[in-house]
């Protein structure tokens, strides 16, 4: 990837695939509260016990194990759509329907008196979910030269956030205009919930409106799959139907992973290590983050704004400082300002357990918090990118991405209980202890990251 002045880096987002990402980075964010951030709090207003709450979070086990059906993504037409539409904008389509009707029938369900109709409905919209960043995650990587890709990712990330906003302090905030500011009100949340709905429909437009990506696969690539002829030799003896389906089965579902740990050897171990561990202080932290500021004393409207309004803002704030931040610098060296700043920001947390309520310092915190994790998102973004290769973008990034929600996600489950048990300051305090050793991952990972900084995958296709 050469190296592009300050004025060339910012005209690459007038790039029309650029723009794009803006409005897919909406689509991917508005469903992540809704699933298990803002619902925390709607479970929260209905009675449901803390302890049961943060178990809810598991649900966000989709996210973690979507590489199980990312091959599919990758490889399987979807039929009468696929010739229509194209490999990803088909399967797009039908993650992006399947996330409204979730919404919706999320909407249509009172948790007070059927709480797992609930819950299985919030899976239905995570998994959804996760098939949908599946495909923006390729279509990213695919859809333009590697000399882009910080922009997309940054266009992505300002998309994703505003969403979050809307997912957050919005369907807060309607649910509290419409009544359930102090008291519980189903039809207030319900209404919330059917106008995010509503709302995918820029997602929707957007992926109509869009070109399918050109995949450009090296011949290197391409003689590694040749051995999956070699590989089916195996099994003449069996009908030719069956020996298709073990073909399809090792191109597609062996082959991302043979060609990742092929390329990187042990040191994949590493890389590995450290992408299910880098987030995992903010994960944590965060699905507590709701249930702590209402027991504070905070209203809805002011947990609305400050928390997802405001907080969303300082991290795109954060956001646009990382970026800048990656290209004078470079990638690792902000992962690891990224993973202390996101550490010691919750000691914060542990701080203000031990106070009075007050707005002032509740601003504080979620200033620091939020750019915090703000600059190190670009960098975890490219970082990523950078180990994958075109000719299994949706696979090899969905793994990535899911190894870095299975530990966190897993943990973040028994916060509840924790807290409980020790309370608030005692589980921030840990929150940030944990991120510790994130942080001599990346040291020891940044001795090994010089050939996959030299470009992203979109280069290697070359």
């Amino acid at each position: 990837m050469q190296k592009h002045s300050w004025r060339e880096a910012l005209l690459a987002y007038k790039h029309p695939r650029v723009i794009t990402m803006l409005f897919l980075g909406f689509s991917a964010g508005l469903p992540l509260y809704l699933s298990y951030g803002t619902l925390s709090l709607w479970l929260k207003q209905a009675g449901i016990d803390r302890g049961a709450i943060t178990f809810f979070s598991w649900v966000g086990f989709a996210y973690g194990f979507k590489f199980l059906w990312a091959p599919l993504v990758d490889r399987l037409p979807l039929p009468g759509l696929q010739r229509l539409l194209g490999q990803r904008r088909s399967w797009l389509i039908l993650a992006q329907v399947s996330v409204a009707v979730s919404l919706v029938l999320m909407a249509n369900t009172d948790p007070s008196q059927t709480p797992l109709l609930i819950a299985f409905f919030a899976a239905c919209l995570a998994f959804s979910s996760a098939t949908q960043d599946i495909v923006i995650d390729a279509y990213r990587v695919e859809a333009i030269e590697a000399d882009y890709q910080g922009a997309m990712a940054a266009t992505y990330q300002i998309g994703y956030r505003i969403a979050m906003i809307l997912g957050g302090a919005g369907a807060i905030g309607i649910a509290g205009a419409e009544g359930s500011n102090v008291t519980y009100d189903l039809t207030a949340w319900q209404i919330s919930y059917f106008s995010m709905a509503a709302f995918m429909a820029v997602g929707f437009i957007t992926t109509l409106i869009i070109r399918e990506p050109e995949r450009r696969i090296s011949r290197d690539v391409m003689e590694f799959e040749a051995q999956a002829d070699i590989f089916v030799e195996r099994f003449a003896h069996l009908p030719p139907k069956a020996q298709k389906v073990i073909h399809w089965v090792y191109g597609a579902i062996l082959c991302p992973f043979l060609d990742f740990f092929r390329r990187y050897g042990l040191i994949s171990l590493l890389f590995l290590a450290l992408i299910a561990t880098f987030r995992i202080s903010d994960v944590v932290l965060g699905v507590m983050a709701n249930v702590f500021y209402e027991e504070m004393g905070f209203t809805l409207n002011e947990i609305a704004f400050y928390s997802k309004a405001f907080g969303v803002a300082m991290t795109l704030l954060g956001g646009l400082l990382g970026g800048l931040l990656v290209v004078r610098f470079g990638v690792m060296r902000v992962l690891l300002l990224g993973a202390f700043l996101s550490a010691a920001t919750n000691l914060l947390f542990a701080y203000m357990a031990g106070q009075e309520k007050s707005v002032l310092l509740l601003a504080w915190v979620i200033t620091a918090d939020n750019i915090a994790n703000g600059i190190a998102g670009p960098a975890f973004i490219a970082y990523m990118s950078s180990l994958t290769s075109v000719a299994y973008t949706a696979t090899q990034y969905a793994l990535f991405s899911s190894v870095m929600f299975i530990l966190p996600k897993f943990i973040a489950g028994w916060s509840g209980t924790f807290v409980n048990e020790y309370g608030y300051s005692t589980f921030f305090t840990g929150t940030a202890v944990i991120g510790v050793p994130v942080l001599f991952l990346i040291a020891l990972a940044s001795r090994y990251m010089r050939p996959a900084e030299a470009g992203t995958s979109a280069q290697s296709a070359d």
